[in-house]
């Protein structure tokens, strides 16, 4: 068995590995690149394979950049089957539609500007037809469960504790006369995120391929979060600001509802009304709310009514329209919006609107790629770009790292020490000094072989 790392290789974004043998061809994640000013270009490379050579997609979660480019497959000719858990399953459909209409609107403002400079417009990336044609593909597994693929390759998924419907991918295969098991991680989940289970531990693998976003930093615990947060909100409406909240429309817009409610109830924040400015995030809650499944006990105590907040007055906005109308609210309304990296959505015009305020405030709950606006304001830029117009950050700006869905250094040490065997680790979906951080440290406290692959390596398996 041959593994190639064709994505998310020193880097955070865009994972994609491919698994290859005499008998079957697949991927495990197909996602977009996101940030850096080059990730349009990247996105738009052909893949280093034939898409319609690949038998089979096992997908971990519905983020976009683990799932933005399934459709950029199906386009190139893939015909086999995805297959994810029945969560993602229900995701992925708003998700990919969403990346798809974000491509669309794209392409057209592009295409407004080539013809104004005489040059040709580029095609999107993707259309919503393109989506259609993906959804079909779609075959749902259940967490636990081992299914055999009939070409000597078994799988099965196991909760990762990341999002709701994320998986670490479990996957045996033949070699040399004898079944060797490898485990891809997927996005490896905090304990005690809102909602959903934590990780479930692995045990036993001959190879480990892992991520390590925050392979070189550890991240506040709940309660210093909390307070944070409380404290941000308080702060900006006593100056008669409002409160802008970039943030993933799957997976941190519920977490940040939940512990906005909690805190109202609890007494440490008035009753808000909280904007939700993004259609994604609207349907991604209705999904969350069909999923009681997959609740951990204390959402499933505080969950009642078919409703994450019973403390808070939760407005979400629909059309255009109705989002243009928030930027008249001068003072204290709590606006959340995506992308949770700044690089498109709805976020950008409430930045816009916002950022150039010094009674305002923006939070950021999530992590920031290299090459991102979200990145650039977090890491101290006194003015921005926004739809071509210069911006002054005047705003305050607050990073909260506790709000992460991804596990810290100590996590995902602690993920890894449970597996009994001594796996060979190849250490991903980090950016480069995370990784080699991350790494470094695996090899002195296990004494594993750990590995940090560059973009396009291919390693044999045996």
């Amino acid at each position: 068995m041959n593994l190639r790392f064709l994505g998310a290789a020193r880097t955070v974004t865009g994972s994609c590995y491919l698994m290859t043998n005499s008998g079957i061809k697949l991927l495990v994640d197909c996602g977009l690149v996101q940030g850096g000013g080059n990730s349009h270009d990247r996105n738009r490379e052909p893949f280093e394979f034939d898409p319609k050579e690949i038998d089979l997609l096992l997908l971990t979660h519905a983020h976009l950049d683990h799932s933005g480019r399934i459709p950029l497959l199906v386009k190139g000719g893939f015909r086999g089957r995805i297959i994810t858990t029945s969560a993602t399953a229900d995701l992925i459909g708003p998700m990919l539609h969403d990346s798809a209409r974000i491509q669309m609107d794209d392409a057209e403002r592009m295409a407004r500007r080539a013809q104004r400079s005489g040059r040709t417009a580029p095609e999107p990336l993707y259309t919503t037809e393109d989506v259609e044609r993906t959804l079909p593909l779609i075959d749902r597994a259940d967490y636990g469960r081992t299914t055999d693929t009939g070409r000597g390759i078994r799988y099965q998924f196991v909760d990762a504790g990341h999002i709701l419907g994320s998986a670490s991918l479990e996957l045996w295969f033949p070699s040399g006369g004898k079944e060797r098991k490898i485990v891809f991680s997927g996005d490896i989940g905090k304990k005690g995120t809102p909602i959903i289970n934590d990780p479930t531990l692995e045990t036993e693998a001959d190879i480990v391929v892992m991520e390590s976003t925050y392979g070189d930093r550890l991240h506040k615990n709940d309660q210093d979060t909390a307070d944070e947060l409380a404290e941000a909100i308080s702060t900006t409406f006593a100056k008669k600001g409002n409160v802008v909240i970039p943030a993933f429309a799957i997976g941190r817009t519920q977490d940040i509802l939940y512990l906005l409610n909690r805190l109202v109830r609890e007494g440490k924040l008035p009753k808000l009304t909280v904007y939700i400015d993004s259609p994604l995030a609207e349907k991604a809650t209705r999904i969350y709310l069909q999923h009681h499944e997959l609740y951990d006990d204390e959402a499933k105590r505080l969950i009642s009514g078919g409703t994450i907040g019973d403390a808070i007055d939760i407005r979400f906005t629909h059309s255009a329209e109705e989002s243009m109308r928030l930027n008249k609210i001068q003072s204290k309304a709590v606006i959340v919006a995506g992308s949770g990296m700044c690089e498109g959505g709805r976020i950008r015009h409430h930045l816009k609107h916002n950022l150039w305020r010094p009674e305002c405030s923006v939070v950021f709950v999530g992590f920031q790629a290299q090459g991102t606006l979200g990145r650039r304001i977090v890491d101290g830029a006194k003015d921005v770009l926004i739809w071509g117009e210069e911006i002054a950050v005047k705003a305050r700006i607050w990073t909260i790292g506790g709000f992460s869905a991804h596990g810290d250094q100590n996590e995902l040490l602690a993920w890894l020490s449970a597996f009994r065997s001594k796996p060979e680790v190849f250490v991903t979906h980090g950016e480069e000094q995370a990784a080699l951080t991350f790494a470094e440290l695996v090899r002195k406290q296990y004494g594993l072989t750990v590995r940090v692959p560059r973009m396009g390596e291919s390693f044999d398996l045996g």
